[in-house]
């Protein structure tokens, strides 16, 4: 029998972002909400296969194969760093998007959108620790 909280099976930054949606949810967070919802989302899509990656090179519909997971296609797995850097990015675009709603004279929505980001960028591990 193996302890889930083992340090031989840490959780990925993924499972602690979608682990942390209930919480939010309940806390009735919506700036943390839409955050984590789009930042587990633009992980999904980075684990998306490329349009080049299609069997037979073509989306035609004549060229596309036939029958049962015959367009299957396995998702890319992204590594942790991976991971890291989108969250990183969509948290880097929350804070630019608060500093327009500061120079737009909305500080009530930049501190929303700043709240949102200091609670995501917990889950984040230090840059420069080990």
């Amino acid at each position: 029998m193996t302890n889930e909280n083992s340090p031989a099976a840490p959780e990925t930054l993924q499972k602690r972002l979608r682990a942390a949606l209930p919480a939010a949810m309940r806390a009735r967070d919506k700036a943390t909400l839409a955050l984590l919802r789009s930042t587990l989302a633009a992980i999904e899509n980075a684990e998306a296969v490329e349009l080049t990656d299609v069997p037979g090179g073509s989306l035609a519909i004549e060229r596309t194969p036939v029958g049962p997971g015959a367009a299957e296609a396995v998702r890319r797995e992204l590594t942790e760093a991976d991971v890291e850097r989108i969250v990183r990015a969509e948290l880097a675009e929350r804070e630019a998007a608060a500093q327009a709603y500061d120079q737009a004279g909305q500080p009530a929505q930049a501190e929303q959108l700043r709240a949102g980001v200091a609670v995501v960028a917990a889950y984040l591990p230090d840059p420069g620790g080990c």
